[in-house]
């Protein structure tokens, strides 16, 4: 008998629901997330021994139970949490939410999905988005600060001006103040800390380029060759897409950038809307390489000169540089993918 489990996981718990292929429940149990919880898990699961593992978030809060499972040889896939969830607001629980009714729509919905990603073991690409995400995550503590940094110097040296990113006119500022009070004090103590926290972002985010740069060397990638795309740019598309074979077609592979615009038609109006939806780290990683290319003598601004001249506006003009660019880095990740499996001669 072929069975779906679903899996409905959390940092402390997992809870599995058997279904057969009528959906009918055979089996629910909640264990705890530790090595022994993880290690009962897969022993229970092979007491069906056609089964197949469904795992909601199995690149988010998932992951740890999905890779677990992987590494043990079993079989695994992917159930977004919008399939889950509609599966539960359909059901006849009238959206009843517990652990129990989450892991029973999981599995539903893997039933009902036959599209859906198979989950495997993590890659070098999983490398790369550790390092993008942690890159993004000091960029926006660096911006935090350096906002905290001219809140004070706006009451420590009022008039002066100091641009965004300088930090040496800032601490020579400070070298200036005198503490006349305990508040004037207090500020500038903390401009001089907020100061040592830049300095201190700024030195892990030189390090960590660097260990980017490497990594990305390391994946053999021809995206760097394109223009507008860095190392850092090519880390966060190469970590976020994964493997590009999941992807049947370049308008597939749009949707999922959130490039395909969407449409939205009613009668004789035939028209389409800008897509909210997709990976917005990926629409981001493309928005910042369609500005770079409509600013330099590119084919990027030849295109978007020459859509413009259609009667765009600049923003539409930008969204079509951006599906166009979306398309040849599908080519370009597609033609890596072919390379590597490629004989060596």
């Amino acid at each position: 008998m072929s069975v779906t489990i679903g899996c409905d996981a959390h940092k402390t718990s997992v809870t599995i629901a058997v279904l057969d292929q009528r959906r009918g429940v055979l089996h629910q149990q909640t264990f705890p997330t530790n090595r022994v919880g993880r290690r009962d898990l897969v022993t229970v699961g092979r007491r069906w021994p056609n089964r197949r593992w469904a795992v909601e978030g199995a690149a988010g809060s998932g992951a740890p139970v999905a890779q677990h499972l992987v590494a043990a040889g079993e079989q695994v896939v992917d159930v977004p949490a919008k399939l889950a969830t509609r599966v539960r607001l359909l059901s006849t629980g009238h959206g009843r939410k517990n652990d129990d009714a989450d892991a029973i729509a999981v599995g539903i919905a893997a039933i009902d999905n036959d599209r859906l990603n198979g989950v495997a073991a993590e890659s070098h690409a999983t490398t790369l988005r550790l390092l993008a995400d942690r890159r993004d995550d000091l960029c926006r503590q660096r911006t935090q600060t350096l906002n905290r940094l001219h809140a004070m110097m706006a009451h420590l040296v009022p008039g002066e001006k100091i641009s965004r990113g300088s930090i040496d006119t800032a601490r020579q500022l400070l070298r200036r103040v005198r503490s006349t009070d305990p508040v004037t004090k207090t500020r500038r103590q903390l401009a001089v800390e907020l100061l040592a926290d830049l300095r201190h972002l700024d030195r892990a985010l030189a390090s960590l380029e660097t260990r980017t740069t490497e990594a990305v060397a390391e994946s053999h990638t021809s995206l760097t060759e394109l223009f507008g795309i860095g190392p850092v740019l090519a880390a966060k598309i190469l970590g976020h897409v994964g493997d590009i074979t999941r992807f049947n077609s370049k308008d597939q592979f749009a949707s999922y950038t959130g490039t395909a615009p969407i449409e939205a038609s009613s009668g004789d109006v035939v028209r389409h809307r800008l897509s909210r939806a997709g990976n917005r780290q990926l629409n981001s990683a493309l928005h910042i390489m369609a500005l770079s290319q409509i600013r330099q003598p590119t084919a990027g601004q030849d295109y978007y000169r020459r859509k413009i001249a259609e009667g765009k506006s600049r923003r539409e003009a930008l969204r079509c540089v951006k599906r166009r660019l979306s398309d040849l880095v599908f080519r370009t990740l597609l033609a890596d993918h072919r390379r590597h499996l490629a004989p060596s001669t």
